[in-house]
């Protein structure tokens, strides 16, 4: 089954939706997410991110925001995309789009933000030699994408199907389901883990733990703090996180009305599955098929058709 059970989604949501208010943001909300994401101030917090992310694979040194944000693909996409080229220690460059929040046909779209990506490299003339930079999705998702397994991080790439192998590192998407991240503060022992378990958190936090384990958090820290919010910044969180909290009590009341529904649809299956069951039984004691029909419940052409 891919979907958290009834007690999960209600938890995670009430998490996310208490009226206590944090002493820092909630970095899920388009303003949080911004602040901490996407703008040069978040430069330091970033790259301490992405290194912690890709660890063992690339080590980012550099990096700078191509786009502040993209454009939705229709009216009312409200997602939030944010292109970055970074340049590691061997100078190479790679393009990390950062995402946030829920969309339908969520892998078709990822799968299509990465390849425009790589589309937007191209140069004309015959001189270009297809030189294209990796392109890396990271999303963040506060909820589980069906067809994905139920663990927190999913890593997506190019590979040869027979052979089990990298076929190209071009393009990578890494998928961060946060619901399945379930390690208390003390687990932690990581930066990576330590930062999901903040990112997780934020919003009902008094105070930034691990900020001896490492200054970045420090950073972090600054940043995200509601106080540190100007007049007008303070105003459109207000807003952001209204329209946050609505949408996960849409979603949530969905959810539930979901598994009402499909609690019904399952009744009335079982039910009529035990009506054929009785017919099935009628006919082979050599009943009529009129007869079955009135013990059954069936009608006669049901009947016939068993």
């Amino acid at each position: 089954m891919h979907y958290l059970l009834e007690s999960e989604i209600i938890f995670i949501f009430a998490a996310n939706i208490d009226d206590k208010m944090g002493k820092f943001i909630n970095p899920f909300t388009d303003v949080g997410f911004k602040r901490i994401f996407g703008q040069e101030m978040s430069k330091p917090v970033l790259i301490a991110f992405l290194n912690s992310l890709l660890e063992g694979e690339r080590k980012i040194i550099d990096l700078q925001y191509l786009d502040k944000e993209k454009i939705g693909i229709s009216d009312g996409d409200r997602s939030l995309i944010y292109d970055v080229l970074c340049k590691t220690d061997s100078n190479e460059y790679i393009i990390v789009e950062m995402q946030n929040k829920s969309q339908p046909f969520f892998k078709n779209r990822s799968i299509y933000y990465v390849s425009r990506s790589i589309i937007e490299q191209g140069e004309r003339g015959a001189g270009w030699s297809y030189d294209i930079k990796a392109v890396y999705l990271v999303a963040f998702l506060n909820f589980h994408i069906k067809g994905l397994e139920e663990k927190f991080r999913t890593d997506v790439g190019l590979m040869d199907m027979q052979q089990l192998t990298l076929f190209s590192d071009k393009e990578r998407m890494i998928f961060l389901q946060l619901p399945y991240f379930t390690k208390e503060l003390e687990d932690c022992d990581t930066i990576f883990e330590r930062f999901i378990y903040i990112l997780k958190h934020m919003d009902i936090l008094q105070r930034m733990p691990f900020l001896a384990q490492d200054a970045v958090f420090k950073r972090l820290s600054e940043i995200a703090e509601v106080a540190s919010l100007s007049k007008e910044e303070r105003q459109a969180y207000d807003e952001n996180l209204k329209h946050y909290r609505d949408t996960i009590a849409v979603m949530q009341g969905q959810y539930l009305e979901g598994e009402e529904k499909g609690r019904a649809e399952g009744r009335a299956e079982g039910r009529a599955e035990g009506r054929m069951d009785v017919a099935r039984q009628l006919k082979l004691m050599g009943l009529s098929v009129e007869d079955i029909a009135k013990a059954s419940g069936l009608s006669i052409e049901e009947v016939e058709r068993l």
